[in-house]
């Protein structure tokens, strides 16, 4: 454990994780006597985090402590720089959360998504004609997806690039013909072109795979249209990326990441209400990482963004059960969508957005029944 002064590396970086989210929204109604905190202003609830800390090069180390403690360890270490990195994490793990793209973040959203590609890993290309791609935009929309995320060129491992001409083709008059609907529309591209033309035809939000930094002009792009923005990590290109992934720690890799793409939005004039961080289940990790960040995926609500989850259709949930093919993978995807809300994630993003849509129903009105119960009888 970090002592409470002194003797730390100055290079030492800190970490903080809610450790006991709980759907006890209000202590009083749980029956517990427990001191809580809310997780990004709430549903969930916490008693205890979980303390990590590591210098470059190194695997973190963690030791879980009650609320009353950590607090007492931040004033031990008043003035310091380690102290100073637990008090603002510790903020921004319970400060509530803005609207993001016009959209409360105090419900779980669902993001629909519709590959206008011949070559997606999760559809076989069932929308790469366009009036498909359109058609299903609409049934996304009926079927109850908060917003639609379109994307013209596939990042599935192993794919090569499209010229952006065609990735234009494909995305915009898509866009153009579901601009009217009553959700925002996200474009997923790495392409500044494509984020400048897919913004004027009507997409609100900027999905990238590469959280703005594939291409140079990204970020200030999105700065200018003052677009919410989705940053994902990805490690390398598509092409590549499964060949060997490896990381020192990938949880808390993949965090100092992100963290950075943040401190640069910022520095370029986009707000951190504008965020949302995902990071990037499949996209450049085996099995074994993909199951670490979705158990230390309450980390990165340390980083004060909301957070996003792809895991849909992805292969480790095939690696995990009987190896079945990406379209009977809904089950699997059900129950890991369903694990990342109950780390808190905000939004997940999903091909099957009516199954997903019944699903997050049902254990919302199971997670807070008793909250409602213990309410309605006082």
């Amino acid at each position: 454990m970090i002592g409470a002064q002194g003797g730390v590396a100055p290079d030492t970086a800190l970490y903080l994780a809610p450790f006991d989210l709980s759907d006890a929204v209000h202590a009083s109604a749980a029956g517990s006597g427990d001191r809580r905190r809310m997780l990004a202003g709430g549903p969930l609830a916490f008693s205890r985090v979980q303390l990590s800390w590591r210098r470059p090069g190194e695997v973190a180390r963690h030791a879980v402590l009650g609320l009353d403690d950590v607090e007492a360890w931040m004033r031990a270490r008043d003035g310091d720089a380690l102290g100073a990195r637990a008090e603002e994490t510790l903020f921004r793990l319970c400060a509530p959360r803005a609207p993001w793209a016009g959209l409360a973040l105090d419900r779980p959203l669902i993001m629909g998504v519709v590959n206008v590609t011949p070559d997606s890993f999760s559809d076989g290309g069932r929308f790469f004609d366009r009036q498909a791609a359109i058609d299903e935009g609409r049934r996304q929309h009926e079927a109850g997806a908060d917003l639609i995320d379109i994307g013209g060129e596939s990042t599935r491992p192993g794919s090569d690039p499209v010229a952006v001409e065609e990735e234009l083709r494909r995305v915009i008059p898509v866009i153009e013909a579901l601009a009217g609907l009553p959700v925002p529309l996200s474009v997923d591209t790495r392409r500044a072109r494509v984020m400048r033309e897919a913004l004027a035809a009507g997409a609100r939000i900027v999905n990238d795979i590469s959280a703005l930094s594939h291409d140079p002009e990204a970020l200030a792009t999105v700065a200018a249209a003052q677009a919410p923005i989705v940053l994902m990590h990805s490690l390398g290109e598509p092409k590549t990326m499964q060949v060997d992934p490896a990381y020192v720690d990938c949880v808390y890799d993949i965090h100092d990441y992100l963290e950075a793409r943040v401190a640069a939005c910022l520095a370029a004039g986009i707000g951190r209400d504008r965020v949302l961080i995902d990071p990037g289940i499949g996209f450049g990790k085996t099995v074994a990482h993909n199951v670490a960040l979705l158990r230390g995926l309450a980390t990165y609500h340390g980083l004060g963004c909301g957070v996003m989850v792809g895991v849909s259709h992805k292969s480790f949930i095939a690696k995990l059960a009987a190896g079945e093919p990406a379209d009977r993978r809904v089950p699997g995807s059900l129950a890991a969508a369903l694990w990342a809300l109950r780390t808190g994630a905000q939004t997940i993003r999903v091909h099957d957005v009516a199954e997903t849509r019944q699903a997050v129903q049902v254990w919302r009105a199971l997670a807070l029944a008793h909250v409602q119960e213990s309410a309605g009888s006082r």
